[in-house]
């Protein structure tokens, strides 16, 4: 009988310490995900000079070391709304990789990453709709500049 309660104390203990490494590991993703989104304030604040050096400090880190954080740094700089180097494609892709594991046990910085992600997409999805009317209202121009030329006295 004492072995079992021991045993049953160990696993509990061992339950317990398990829980709070995962709390703490949450807690750390919380504070990280608190630094990255000061960190983009901060950038979009800065002098385009400044900035481009965040960028490269951000992609060479994330050359080393290509892991949740530097990704997600890197790929939060390049969705920064009006800076010169803004590329949501490239931010796009270095996010996909995020949603799949997303789930709430995905945790803060995963769960950002897909949010992002999301945003993003929107993004490149406007700005490609964007593309395809002005192409529509360049090719229709063409065809009003054609029917103009064709008719009697030239243009109207």
């Amino acid at each position: 009988m004492r072995r079992i309660a021991a045993t049953v104390l160990v696993l509990f203990a061992i339950a317990g310490c398990a829980q709070m490494s995962a709390n703490l590991a949450v807690r750390d993703e919380s504070h990280q995900l608190s630094d990255l989104v000061g960190y983009a304030q901060s950038v979009a604040a800065m002098r385009p000079d400044a900035q481009r050096r965040e960028l490269n400090d951000a992609t060479q880190t994330y050359a080393k070391d290509p892991g949740l954080y530097p990704r997600l740094r890197l790929a939060l700089l390049l969705s920064l709304p009006g800076t010169g180097f803004a590329d949501d494609t490239r931010a796009a892709n270095l996010l996909e990789p995020l949603t799949a594991s997303a789930a709430p046990a995905g945790g803060p910085l995963r769960q950002f990453g897909a949010w992002l992600y999301v945003q993003v997409g929107e993004r490149v999805r406007e700005q490609r709709k964007t593309a395809q009317l002005k192409e529509q209202i360049d090719a229709l121009r063409a065809i009003e500049r054609a029917l103009n030329e064709r008719r009697p006295g030239g243009n109207r």
